[in-house]
């Protein structure tokens, strides 16, 4: 399903995927901050991997009373850990998620769309919206070179990086996604730019 990072790659990443979230730590942040995900609201975490999505939204004090998340990878989602009642994981591809149409009010994509090869994100973001309510909310976090300053120089070395080695690095691809979402049926509503870690945007998109 990826660009050079396919789910053998995510499997045998898994045991040091962990080392590197605190590059990843604060831009999630910033996408849970723009998603205000409420306790009733039903969630979906695509891309969940070891959990990091989970275990932030978890230590929220209006954290959703349900949650899933979903992954390709059964190594990675072994590494979840402990979570709250009433939330699960599951492996599932994002081209065909095994959930009913409008079955959650929000979702999340932290770093997954950039490692979707190209002719499959539109079915990532197709199966996001139908499992989404309308109005529903999508927030998602990729790798994104900034316009000026220090971090696009970094973000730059990151994605050559990608370039080179896709099986190794090719999560740290960077990619807008704000071109993709509205011929999918989302309206974009807000970005923000993380800077601390990974240079990340943040996009927020309401499902139409």
């Amino acid at each position: 399903m990826s660009d050079g990072v396919t789910t053998d790659a995510w499997e045998r990443l898994s045991g040091r995927y962990d080392r590197q979230l605190w590059l990843e730590r604060c831009a999630v942040g910033t996408a849970l901050d723009l998603l205000a995900a409420t306790a009733d609201e039903r969630t979906l975490d695509v891309g969940t991997g070891t959990g990091e999505v989970l275990r932030q939204l978890a230590s929220r004090p209006a954290r959703p009373r349900e949650a899933i998340g979903v992954d390709t990878s059964p190594a990675m989602l072994a590494r979840v850990g402990a979570l709250p009642a009433c939330w699960s994981v599951q492996v599932a591809d994002a081209r065909a998620l095994p959930f009913a149409d409008a079955e959650f009010d929000v979702a999340s994509a932290s770093y997954l769309l950039q490692v979707v090869a190209d002719a499959d994100r539109a079915l990532v973001l197709a199966e996001l919206r139908r499992v989404l309510r309308p109005g529903g909310r999508l927030v998602t976090v990729t790798p994104a070179i900034p316009d000026a300053g220090l971090a696009r120089r970094l973000a730059r070395v990151f994605d050559q990086l990608a370039a080179r080695r896709p099986d190794r690095y090719g999560g740290l691809r960077a990619l807008d996604p704000r071109v993709a979402l509205p011929p999918e049926g989302f309206t974009v509503m807000e970005a923000r730019w993380n800077v601390r870690g990974y240079p990340s945007l943040c996009v927020l998109a309401r499902r139409l």
